[in-house]
């Protein structure tokens, strides 16, 4: 008798031990779902607030969630009231499903369900219904399965990505974003309850199609968190009278444009974390709005703002609204092709104070001029005379900036937009000297990036809009002291009448045929361009960029801070003198035919050659003058190098490598200069 029941233990043991080896077999074989699930292409600020997200491939908001991201007394109310001994079972909960069975028999139907947390992200994963049997024991298989190849948390944050919330919201965190209008991380109670409670029953707990539904729901969820201890009288009490939002919220949709150039760039790449200040970008989209809202149903704004030391995009206004209505918001005017006006003006004189070729305070001619047939008149038809540099960049004279990029040479200017990183677009590709009034096609984008190396001093440094983007070497457009006299000239403008009377650097444009309406400045850190007009190209009767656009420009300043930074001191070479104390061939612009009437015993410059590459000698130069009196004065880029130098050669200390221009003045003040670039 003793020797049968030690066989029958055994025996039962055995088939235990047969069964249980059976299941384990059964549950490491499952096959499971693809686990990697795809989300929302999100593009964030630098902060990390959501700019902008996409639907997924089907249509579905699905947002990218971590733990990190969602209030932690959200999820203490979810596994409470979904599975309270989620952190025990292997997957499968027995006393659940027995207490589930029991009710259903009692009571003649369904009262609960004893679905684990578990075995609905395996419904979730394959998407299977939940009334047939064959359907549980699948999702039972996979959730047992899914136990043993998943931290508990890895399968929490599947629900937290897969949970249905009604319509195309999928996850919670694309549910608070719809129906709170913010992140998950911090959640009322009441919040917190209704989110928990939608996807027991996702389409009929909708809000915003069954508030009372939704309402009783939640209302049962902060009663089961308060028996349970999880809230207190009074947070239950608060929760309560907490309304339910009867209506979806748009999901975030700034700086739109940008993010479409971003995720079109990099279509693989799920989350964009850019340089953009949130507050600043969705400031200066209200800025926009008000521009155009009192100024007709086709005028349209973009802005785009910066700092200038790090080149760091810090907000990018493509339209003053992302829809297809008469002013053509969807297109991007921060990157469209418009005519720059006068704006290019600065950088035309920036080059030529580089080159030695002028200075804030030469004497340049306003008057009548023909350059090969091309006669180029003032906006006003008038006519100034004798004028300093700065005066004629201030009032914005055409003849005076014409004869400095004729003695420049177009191409000259195109080199510097090239090293400036902006795409210029010239008609029929040959550049004239019309360039100089706007004759070409640039974006708002590139003009600021252009302003932007005005401000740091000469050197230009790509914009980027990518927070982990590679920052490349930036080139030198002009020397330090010509970039600072710019801003010095354009910092003596008198601001739009209401404006702040503070030293902005600042200037206005105004293409022909009153198409666009431009205003760009910059102080000691940040740089803000304006552009109005319209996105078809068609004129705007009366419109002027120191009318439309520079009031523009002064109040998103104040909205970006408070007062202005100042900008950098004078470099130690800058020429801070009168007109009477510069160099000779300084204090009266000459162009160039006008070597064409020099004296024969004038001195000229034998070498280096005008136009030449030459390579420095262990830093130095090599020059000769022939001809002219000596004592000589050598000057580069308009600074003395040397003075007094009895001799017709010598070796110069210049900056290099780059282009220079040197100037040689003999004792009876007369001049020559060359152009040649050094390597």
């Amino acid at each position: 008798m003793r020797a049968r029941l030690i066989f029958s233990v055994a025996a039962g043991l055995f088939l235990a031990a047969f069964a249980r080896d059976r299941a384990d077999l059964w549950i490491d074989f499952t096959v499971l779902p693809p686990l990697a699930l795809e989300t929302s292409t999100e593009v964030r600020a630098r902060d990390g607030t959501l700019l902008r997200a996409y639907t997924v491939a089907d249509g579905r908001w699905r947002l990218a969630t971590d733990s990190g991201s969602v209030d932690p007394a959200y999820v203490t109310m979810l596994v409470d009231y979904e599975d309270g001994r989620f952190y025990s079972h292997p997957g499968v909960d027995p006393l659940s499903l027995i207490r589930a069975a029991g009710q259903a028999a009692w009571n003649g139907r369904v009262v609960s369900g004893g679905s684990t947390l578990t075995m609905q992200v395996a419904r979730l994963l394959e998407d299977s219904g939940t009334g047939q049997m064959t359907g549980k024991l699948r999702q039972m298989r996979v959730a047992l399965a899914l136990e043993r190849r998943l931290t508990k948390d890895q399968i929490l944050g599947l629900y937290l990505h897969l949970a249905p919330f009604g319509g195309n919201l999928e996850g919670v965190r694309a549910a608070s974003f719809a129906y709170f209008g913010k992140e998950p991380r911090r959640l009322t109670p009441a919040e917190a309850a209704l989110l928990v409670a939608i996807p027991q029953a996702p389409e009929s707990r909708r809000p915003d199609r069954s508030l009372a539904a939704a309402h009783a729901a939640r209302d049962r969820v902060l009663a089961r968190a308060t028996r349970d201890g999880i809230l207190d009288a009074d947070e239950a009490r608060a929760a309560l009278t907490e309304p339910v939002p009867a209506a979806r919220k748009a999901f975030p949709l700034f700086a739109p444009h940008l993010a479409d150039r971003l995720t079109a760039a990099a279509p693989a790449k799920h989350l964009h974390m850019t340089t953009l200040d949130a507050v600043l970008q969705a400031s200066l989209e209200q800025l926009a709005t008000q521009t155009v809202s009192a100024s007709g149903e086709r005028l349209q704004v973009a802005i785009v703002a910066a700092d200038h030391k790090t080149g760091e995009l810090l907000a990018s206004v493509g339209s003053a609204g992302y829809q297809a209505d008469a002013r053509q918001g969807f297109v991007d005017m921060a990157v469209a092709l418009r005519s720059p006006g006068s704006t290019l003006k600065p950088l035309i004189y920036g080059l030529a104070f580089s080159e030695g070729l002028a200075h804030p305070e030469t004497l340049l001619e306003d008057r009548p001029t023909s350059f090969n047939g091309y006669a180029p008149q003032n906006f006003d038809k008038t006519w100034h005379g004798t004028i300093r540099a700065r005066e004629a960049l201030q009032q914005s004279l055409n003849l005076p900036v014409v004869a400095l990029l004729d003695a420049l040479g177009p191409a000259r200017l195109l080199v510097a937009l090239d090293r400036a990183g902006a795409t210029a677009v010239v008609p029929g590709d040959q550049p004239g000297l019309a360039t100089a009034l706007g004759g070409l096609g640039i974006s708002l984008t590139d003009m600021v990036q252009i302003y932007a190396a005005i401000a740091r001093g000469g050197v230009s440094l790509p914009l980027t809009a990518e927070l982990d983007g590679a920052r490349s070497e930036g080139q030198r457009l002009m020397t330090p002291a010509a970039a600072w006299q710019v801003g010095d000239v354009l910092a003596g403008l008198p601001p739009p009448p209401g404006a702040p009377q503070n030293r902005l650097a600042y200037k206005t444009g105004t293409s022909y045929g009153h198409r666009d309406a431009w205003a760009i400045g910059f102080d000691g850190r940040h740089v803000i361009g304006i552009w109005l007009g319209r996105a078809d190209g068609t004129p705007v009767p009366g419109a002027f960029g120191a009318d439309l656009a520079a009031p523009v420009l002064f109040q998103a300043f104040g909205r970006l801070k408070p007062a202005l930074d100042p900008r950098p001191p004078a470099p130690a070479d800058t020429l801070l003198v009168a007109n009477a104390a510069l160099p000779q061939p300084l204090r009266h612009f000459r162009p160039r035919g006008a070597a064409l009437d020099a004296p024969a015993d004038a001195p000229a410059v034998t070498f280096p050659p005008d136009g030449a590459e030459v390579e420095l000698l262990a830093g130095a130069l090599k020059v000769k003058v022939q001809g002219g009196t000596a004592p000589f004065t050598w000057l580069a880029n308009g600074a003395p190098v040397v003075t007094g130098l009895s001799s017709r050669e010598a070796l110069l200390d210049v900056p290099g490598p780059g282009f220079v221009t040197l100037s040689v003045i003999d004792a009876e003040g007369r001049s020559a200069r060359t152009s040649v670039r050094l390597w």
